[in-house]
């Protein structure tokens, strides 16, 4: 909320005042009067944007094209500053993604801030964990898988990037390229708890629907959701209504853990194992468990590692 609040009287700065530096000032004193703190604490170095530039698209394809050009990525100390790097980055990231930008003007502010960032090993280091934490984690209020890629895409031609971290990002890349809405699902094979063998592109999906769940009951991040969907009226009726087919698939090696808790899960669930197929191959993106993908019937993807709130809402409109 905190962020969210600060990214909010920092806009309305920007592009309200519109160049009028008497309105701008006004602007201030009105923001420092209801939240003082707020204000005071905001010390990230913001560009100047000239008054010429009068109309908000005008002052915010400025502001982004220019952001970090006073911020000193050689200071260690204001690196490590994260009431001033880290809300920084986090207001840049909010308005980057908020959609009003063209592809191209977010790649070459990406460009821009990477430039400044990649030369200096701390501020390296630094960023580069920060762009994973807030684009890549999907419990992140900024998670953002395209937007992360484009990060990725540049730092990948970096000359300041050695190959073994490039390795790892390009890993990232490459699980974040695979199963996006729109394309079919990764086929892989699965066993039942009878020991025959069936593939993903075999299951059938009642109604058109597939729920394709990976979980690890061994996970304790997981069994929050895992519960929540168990205890599910919404999802246990659909599923007994023939409205969509759940598929959750065990990941990890350990069979004894999973046939001693096939009973956890509901009788009207496909449950299968897929002895470690798709983590060893990287054939989905595990980061997160349960990791949860809403398929059709020709196992395309319609969402991907999606939230089971999300799932659900999809699922209440059937």
């Amino acid at each position: 909320m905190r962020n969210r609040y600060v990214v909010l009287v920092f806009i309305i700065l920007l592009f309200s005042a519109c160049g009028n530096p008497s309105k701008q000032k006004q602007a201030e004193t009105s923001a420092t009067v209801e939240n003082p703190q707020a204000v005071s604490e905001a010390k990230f170095p913001f560009p100047e944007i000239p008054t010429m530039l009068t109309q908000p698209d005008e002052r915010k394809a400025y502001l982004m094209a220019h952001y970090w050009d006073n911020f000193n990525f050689a200071d260690t100390a204001l690196v490590n500053n994260r009431n001033v790097s880290e809300q920084g980055a986090a207001n840049y990231l909010a308005i980057l993604a908020d959609g009003t930008l063209t592809e191209e003007q977010v790649k070459g502010s990406l460009d821009g801030f990477c430039k400044g960032m990649e030369v200096q090993e701390h501020a390296r280091k630094v960023f580069l964990q920060m762009m994973e934490d807030y684009l890549y984690n999907p419990n992140s209020p900024y998670h953002n898988e395209a937007l992360y890629a484009l990060f990725l895409e540049r730092m990948l031609k970096s000359e300041y990037v050695d190959e073994a971290r490039k390795s790892s990002l390009k890993f990232s890349l490459d699980l974040i390229s695979r199963n996006c809405p729109g394309k079919r699902a990764t086929d892989f094979v699965y066993f039942l708890p009878d020991g025959s063998k069936r593939s993903l592109a075999q299951t059938r999906a009642k109604n058109n629907r597939l729920l394709l769940v990976f979980y690890d009951p061994e996970c304790p991040s997981c069994h929050e959701t895992m519960l929540e969907m168990v205890a599910d009226g919404l999802l246990a009726e659909a599923v007994k209504a023939g409205k969509l087919t759940i598929l959750a698939v065990y990941t990890e090696g350990n069979q004894e853990v999973w046939k001693r808790t096939l009973s956890d899960l509901p009788q009207g669930w496909t449950v299968g194992s897929d002895h470690e197929t798709v983590k060893q191959g990287a054939l989905y993106d595990l980061k997160a468990m349960p990791s949860l993908y809403l398929l059709d019937g020709s196992k395309k993807v319609l969402l991907k590692d999606a939230p089971y709130a999300k799932i659900r809402e999809e699922i209440a409109a059937l």
